[in-house]
C-alpha cells in the first residue's frame, strides 16, 4: 500500500515589503525544506513586511524597540503540545514575519547574496516554530548549525 503524505500549508503573505522574488518559488523552497526536516501536514502563514511593521511587533511582543530581520511566533506553549494533531486536521505551527529592509541590510553588511539571507531567514524561523531556540548569534549554537546545514543542501533554489 502507498504511504499517503499530507502536504504542509503555507500562506504566504505580502504586506507591501517590496519583496521582488517569485512567491511560488519561494513556497516550492519552503515544502522542500520541510519535507527534508520530516514536517508535513503543518499550516503557517510567512508574512513579509517592512522594518516599520516589525519594529512595531518586535516592540510590543519582545520589548525592543528596532526592527529585526525575522520573528516566529509559535502556536505551541509547550513542549507537549508541538506538532499535534487534532481532528486529522493540519497543525497550525505560528508565524514567521520577515522585514525585506533588514534582509537587505543584513546582506549588504555580511557581503551575501539577498536570496542567501532569505532562505536564511526562512530556515531560521522554520526551526523555531518546529520548537528549536538559540541563546546567542554563535554560529556554534546548535540550531545555527543545522539552518547553515539546511542552507547549504538547499543552496542552489533561486527565486
Amino acid at each position: 500500500m502507498k504511504k499517503t503524505v499530507k502536504m504542509n500549508k503555507i500562506d504566504l503573505i505580502d504586506r507591501d515589503s517590496g519583496l521582488e522574488y517569485n512567491i511560488s518559488l519561494i513556497e516550492k523552497y519552503i515544502q522542500d525544506v520541510l519535507i527534508s526536516l520530516d514536517i508535513t501536514d503543518w499550516e503557517f502563514s510567512l508574512l513579509f513586511s517592512k522594518d516599520e511593521y516589525i519594529a512595531e511587533l518586535n516592540r510590543d511582543f519582545r520589548k525592543k524597540d528596532w526592527p529585526t530581520d525575522v520573528l516566529t511566533f509559535c502556536e505551541a506553549d509547550n513542549d507537549e503540545s508541538w506538532g499535534t494533531v487534532e481532528n486529522d486536521s493540519p497543525y497550525y505551527a505560528g508565524d514567521i514575519i520577515i522585514s525585506i529592509e533588514t534582509l537587505l541590510k543584513n546582506s549588504d553588511y555580511f557581503g551575501v547574496d539577498p536570496v542567501e539571507e532569505l532562505k536564511r531567514l526562512i530556515i531560521h524561523g522554520i526551526l523555531h516554530l518546529k520548537g528549536m531556540d538559540h541563546d546567542t548569534n554563535d554560529s556554534d549554537e546548535g540550531m545555527l548549525l543545522l539552518q547553515e546545514d539546511i542552507l547549504t543542501r538547499f543552496g542552489e533554489y533561486k527565486f
